[in-house]
């Protein structure tokens, strides 16, 4: 199959009838996106955990180093398949031709209703937790701003591209700036010297490590606009390699502001690291631009997760009826309408389930995390079945050293997903059912096709 017959067949998908995905995002959109949805609650809740198992202050760079180099082997593994395969579903198209549609649409239906989603009500926590530090709106103050920005950024993606895509990148900014002025006071300070009593052991490295990998979460999602970006077969790997050179490099020079300003005694034990660095520096003031950043950061994660979220739902509507409604692409905005408001819906549904149990970022983490590493592992076994299966179609990008990049991919997706397992609690069994619960869906689908 030559690279037109493959293209041609990816565009079938979309009926003549209907609207189709526009090539209208730019590379700055694209690193903008990118950074805007790692960039979230991660980097200001995990430094000190990570410190703190650590047990030196090299020890902690060099962690945080090494999840920049993980996940550079994930993005190019990723970069294969997103220019191989340009679709809209992203990782639902590669399942779907490596293991079939019943695996995709088990993908789709997680990603809707527990990955994407409660990724989308975790951040919407994280937001209302700072901005109710700066203005209070009552006893369910994080939630009513959570469910107010959920509500908001899907109405504003709603109404086109062009303002969601605008919103992104204004947002990244912001936080980049934000982050880059911590950075400069932070290396500014008065060295402190303080170390930790114990070290750590190896034992407790494994965990460092988890805690670096879950702030580097969300390069991924460049798959999903693959087939919404210009240029697509250099700008989708060169915007993963910018992205994820910029977050590496923003993260070393945080934390190595936090090390030098805290100390790493003080860093280890602290429950608010960036809030404590800036009161040391400001005083309260500091504390209010702190909260006031993590809003700003957390709103442009969640921005650019709804953004993303919707394209898989479109591409499971195209392909099985019970979902068909999702599968209209709106030409004018150039935006899946009906996509981004089931999402939306069942995004607000998770964040009244976090009110009740009144954890609400640890809720939505262990619901989220397994299932999440399961599938993200399918995905890198997925280029390594597509490299067999279809060995003669053209690829503008392979990934180098072959196979031991996917392998190393999938060895490190695989460990993730033992320690999501071992370490979360009944969220987590909760997130697995709904995976399951999709399965009657699937087969009713099936009857449906079958009968019609």
């Amino acid at each position: 199959m030559s690279r037109r017959e493959n293209y041609s067949s990816i565009e079938q998908l979309v009926s003549p009838e209907k609207a189709a995905p526009q090539q209208s995002l730019t590379l700055p959109d694209a690193v903008a996106l990118i950074i805007g949805i790692v960039i979230g609650a991660g980097i200001f809740q995990t430094p000190a955990l990570v410190a703190n198992y650590a047990g030196s202050e090299l020890a902690v760079l060099l962690f945080w180093l090494i999840g920049g180099a993980v996940s550079l082997v994930g993005a190019l593994c990723y970069a294969e398949l997103a220019t191989t395969y340009p679709h809209v579903g992203g990782a639902y198209y590669y399942l779907k031709r490596a293991f079939g549609r019943e695996v995709a649409f088990l993908f789709a239906w997680a990603r809707m209703t527990v990955i994407q989603t409660g990724s989308i009500a975790l951040l919407a926590f994280v937001f209302g937790d700072y901005a109710s530090q700066i203005w209070r709106l009552g006893t369910f103050s994080p939630s009513i701003y959570a469910a107010v920005a959920i509500a908001l950024l899907t109405a504003l993606n709603i109404v086109g591209l062009q303002q969601g895509k605008w919103t992104q990148n204004l947002l990244s900014a912001a936080k980049v700036l934000g982050l880059l002025l911590v950075v400069i006071l932070g290396l500014a300070a008065t060295p402190n010297t303080s170390t930790l009593v114990e070290s750590a052991s190896s034992g407790t490295w494994g965990l460092a490590l988890v805690f670096v990998l879950l702030s580097y979460g969300g390069w991924n999602e460049a798959a999903y606009i693959s087939a919404e970006i210009q240029n697509r077969q250099r700008n989708i790997l060169r915007s993963l390699l910018i992205s994820i050179g910029a977050i590496a490099v923003i993260y070393l020079l945080i934390n190595w502001a936090y090390l030098r300003g805290l100390g790493l005694a003080n860093m280890a034990k602290s429950e608010a690291v960036a809030a404590d660095l800036m009161r040391s520096l400001w005083g309260e003031p500091g504390v209010f631009f702190v909260s006031l950043l993590i809003a700003i950061s957390t709103l442009g994660a969640t921005n650019a997760t709804i953004f993303t979220g919707a394209r898989t739902n479109y591409a499971m509507g195209q392909d099985f009826s019970l979902f068909s409604f999702m599968g209209r692409w709106q030409q004018r905005p150039s935006t899946p309408t009906y996509a981004l408001l089931l999402q939306g819906a069942i995004a607000l549904a998770l964040v009244v389930l976090g009110t009740l149990t009144r954890k609400g970022f640890e809720t939505m983490v262990d619901y989220t995390a397994p299932v999440f590493w399961f599938f993200f592992l399918l995905s890198g076994v997925s280029l390594i079945v597509l490299r067999k299966r279809e060995p003669h179609i053209t690829r503008s990008f392979r990934v180098p050293f072959y196979p031991f990049t996917p392998l190393l991919f999938c060895a490190v997706c695989g460990y993730l997903l033992y320690s999501s397992l071992v370490y979360t609690g009944i969220g987590a069994v909760v997130g697995v059912v709904v995976v399951v619960a999709g399965i009657p869906l699937l087969l009713w689908n099936s009857y449906r096709q079958g009968r019609a």
